[in-house]
């Protein structure tokens, strides 16, 4: 079984509560299923769920280069030099993270985060499309702060060729066989 959720802000990707985030345990998943990689609490969009431990690894292993695209809302217009930077790859705690697809996008049409993002009169903001090979520790918010773009929010839109389109935020569905396809395609 694979489930794709959205998951929302403040959400653990975990079934045992910390004490300070909520939990998957509070969405009604199936039992004997657990996330295929994480997302931060403070990080929203599309966490995949399985009862199918193999796919752990076919999913997360770089060798297998599955995509992972993400929304990001970044302090202050970046410059084409620092999306340059971003796409050719930085240096993380000594190690430079694979090359990655970037653009500048427009405001996408999303719900407003609760609680909402901050917001500084004077200090403007922009939305990068970054879709990764790769997912370290918090390495979207790592990659940006390295070019001078603090991350202000992050949200998975698609793993593979499969994108969250249809669940609403805290809503998760069961993958077709079309729809599973679609999240092991490469390119």
């Amino acid at each position: 079984m694979l489930l794709a959720f959205n998951k929302p802000y403040g959400v653990l990707s975990q079934f045992t509560p910390d004490g300070r985030h909520r939990s998957l345990s509070e969405f009604s998943f199936p039992e004997n299923i657990y996330p295929l990689g994480r997302l931060d609490a403070d990080s929203e969009g599309l966490l995949l769920l399985s009862d199918e431990a193999d796919l752990n690894n076919l999913l997360l292993n770089p060798k297998y280069a599955h995509w992972r695209t993400y929304i990001v809302q970044v302090e202050r217009l970046p410059s084409p030099e620092a999306l340059i930077t971003l796409s050719q790859g930085v240096i993380i705690e000594g190690r430079t993270t694979l090359p990655c697809r970037i653009r500048q996008i427009d405001t996408p049409d999303i719900p407003e985060r609760v609680p909402p993002v901050r917001f500084r009169k004077n200090v403007p903001t922009a939305w990068l499309e970054l879709a990764l090979r790769e997912g370290k520790n918090r390495q979207v918010r790592r990659m940006t702060a390295a070019v001078g773009h603090p991350t202000l929010r992050l949200i998975r839109t698609a793993v593979g060729k499969y994108k969250l389109e249809k669940l609403e935020v805290g809503q998760w569905c069961e993958l077709s066989f079309s729809e599973r396809k679609r999240i092991f395609m490469h390119k």
